[in-house]
C-alpha cells in the first residue's frame, strides 16, 4: 500500500505543480478529499506522523533524482536503471517503454531513445517495440561504475 501525497497539492499551501500518476500493475485507487484528510491529520497524531514521514521520504527521493541529474551522466543513469529493473523483474527482457524510463529518470523520451539506440549500437541491449533486452549486463555494470 502506498499513498501519493504529491497529487494532493492542495494539502500543501502555496505549492503548485503538475503530477503524473501511472499504475504499472492492477491497482485499487481511493481518493480522499483534501479537506477530509486535513481533518484526519488534525485529529490523529499517527496519521500526521505518517504523512510527515512520507513527505520527507518523497522529498529525499526528489533530492536524490536532482543529484543524479546534476552529477551522473545520462548513460550511467540509464545503465543503472536497466540493471535495477532487470534485478527487480528477474529477467533481462524488460517490458518497458522509453517514455516510462524517461519519467523515472527525469528526462525526455527522445533523449532516452537516443541513448538506448547508442547502447544497441554498442551491443549492450536489443530494442523492440515495448521491450528492451539486456545483451551484455557486465558491460552495463562497468559503464554505470565508470
Amino acid at each position: 500500500m502506498d499513498m501519493c501525497l504529491l497529487s494532493a497539492s492542495c494539502i500543501m499551501r502555496s505549492i503548485q505543480f503538475e503530477v503524473t500518476i501511472e499504475a504499472e500493475k492492477d491497482t485499487d485507487l481511493w481518493i480522499i478529499p483534501a479537506e477530509i484528510y486535513k481533518g484526519i491529520m488534525k485529529e490523529s497524531a499517527p496519521v500526521a506522523n505518517y504523512t510527515n514521514e512520507l513527505m520527507a521520504t518523497r522529498f529525499s527521493d526528489v533530492m536524490w533524482l536532482i543529484e543524479q541529474i546534476m552529477w551522473k551522466s545520462l548513460d550511467k543513469r540509464v545503465a543503472s536503471f536497466l540493471l535495477e529493473e532487470a534485478s527487480i523483474e528477474g529477467t533481462n527482457e524488460l517490458k518497458i517503454t522509453h517514455e516510462t524510463i524517461a519519467n523515472h529518470l527525469g528526462s525526455h523520451r527522445e533523449v532516452i531513445t537516443r541513448m538506448l539506440r547508442y547502447f544497441q549500437g554498442e551491443g549492450l541491449v536489443k530494442l523492440s517495440r515495448g521491450k528492451i533486452t539486456i545483451l551484455d549486463p557486465k558491460r552495463l555494470e562497468t559503464l554505470q561504475r565508470s
